[in-house]
């Protein structure tokens, strides 16, 4: 890719990030923000969205750094096992997934509480991937499938992990949408740059030298 196009997928999936945020925390932290709709405080209103946005760039760059290092462990990873890569991303898919039911609902459900919502969550990030990696190897091939699942699932509950942690719900899904918003964008993206950076250097060996 072009130094070029690598600016322009940075400051595309920022302003991603940073407007997904927007609107989002509007909508998930309804309960606190709507108040200030209610009494139309312009001023306020505007103020709590530039800070949303700006929390946003922040998740679009955690988003971003997941993503880089996501395309430097597959290229690893295609190296070292070869074919054996895309069962080793079936098996930490699966492994994610159980991480994001069983080890939130231990560590943080008090006594009779149910299960469902944590298998809610994992489920949500789960169907989200396979619509995408549907929606990539469509665009590409059908080897990009099982990759692309893999890093809506995996990479994404890494990249989640800060607010994993701390468990509060509006932060929760705070997170995660502009997560998954991003990394979807990247992914989608991606291919469409690389073809168009192929072009700009075709286009520069083929102007003769002066």
């Amino acid at each position: 890719m072009t130094s070029r196009n690598w600016v322009k997928l940075f400051i595309s999936t920022l302003l991603v990030g940073g407007l997904t945020t927007g609107v989002v925390g509007f909508i998930v932290r309804w309960d606190e923000f709507a108040p200030i709709f209610t009494d139309f405080d312009f001023l306020e209103i505007l103020s709590v969205f530039f800070w949303l946005i700006g929390v946003g760039l922040i998740f679009s760059i955690i988003s971003q750094m997941g993503f880089f290092a996501y395309l430097t462990v597959h290229r690893f990873g295609l190296g070292i096992f070869k074919g054996l890569w895309n069962p080793i991303q079936i098996v930490l898919i699966l492994f994610a997934l159980f991480d994001l039911v069983y080890f939130r609902y231990k560590a943080f459900a008090g006594g009779g509480d149910s299960m469902l919502p944590y298998i809610g969550v994992a489920a949500f990030l789960l169907i989200v991937a396979l619509v995408v990696a549907a929606i990539k190897a469509k665009q590409t091939n059908q080897h990009a499938f099982i990759p692309a699942v893999f890093f809506m699932v995996v990479v994404t509950a890494i990249e989640w992990v800060p607010v994993l942690r701390v468990n509060e719900e509006s932060w929760l899904y705070l997170m995660l949408f502009p997560l998954l918003v991003c990394n979807t964008y990247q992914l989608l993206i991606l291919h469409k740059l690389n073809e168009d950076s192929q072009k700009q250097r075709s286009n520069l060996a083929q102007k003769p030298s002066k």
